[in-house]
């Protein structure tokens, strides 16, 4: 069960890199078009800089929690290596239960803000509810607990992870 559970997880940090990553070049790709139709052309676009608003959104909280799953903050691992290890082990605990509060606040009051803002609409874009553009929210929520619960219940994501795929290699 804990063997596919960790599956399962890995599966899920690689959907969340790749969403991130994809959000991210469409981000790179749309504002220089913005820039270039406005100052070239001369004929600006009203569409590129909502829409890298939305991926943004997108992006900042799905890889938030793919970064939470792979330890991706430098300065909060460099204090737990700075103390002993009881109070390291006191602090991790402190951490877990911050990030299972943080990802209930996301989860509970981002799914009501998607529910409160469900009939508005993004001006640029008629078709597409606002609470859609925050759907996000929730759903990192979601996996930032579901990320938690596999490294409280199944422990750290063994070195074959995906995560550990881009890590130096030693040169001869």
């Amino acid at each position: 069960m804990k063997a596919r559970y960790a599956q399962a997880m890995e599966g899920l940090y690689i959907a969340c890199i790749a969403v991130s990553g994809a959000a991210l070049v469409v981000i790179t790709l749309i504002i220089p078009l913005g820039v270039f139709t406005r100052y070239v052309l001369n004929h600006p676009l009203a569409w590129p800089e909502p829409a890298a608003v939305i991926m943004m959104v997108m992006f900042s909280f799905l890889g938030g929690a793919a970064v939470f799953r792979a330890h991706g903050h430098m300065a909060v691992e460099a204090l737990l290596n700075a103390v002993n290890p009881p109070t390291r082990r006191a602090m991790q605990w402190g951490v877990n239960a911050c990030m299972a509060a943080i990802a209930l606040f996301m989860l509970g009051y981002g799914g009501q803000l998607c529910l409160v803002t469900r009939f508005q609409t993004v001006a640029e874009f008629p078709s597409i509810p606002v609470g859609v553009v925050y759907l996000p929210i929730p759903v990192a929520g979601l996996i930032t607990l579901l990320f938690l619960i596999e490294r409280l219940w199944v422990g750290e994501p063994p070195q074959t992870s995906y995560m550990f795929s881009d890590q130096a290699v030693e040169l001869e």
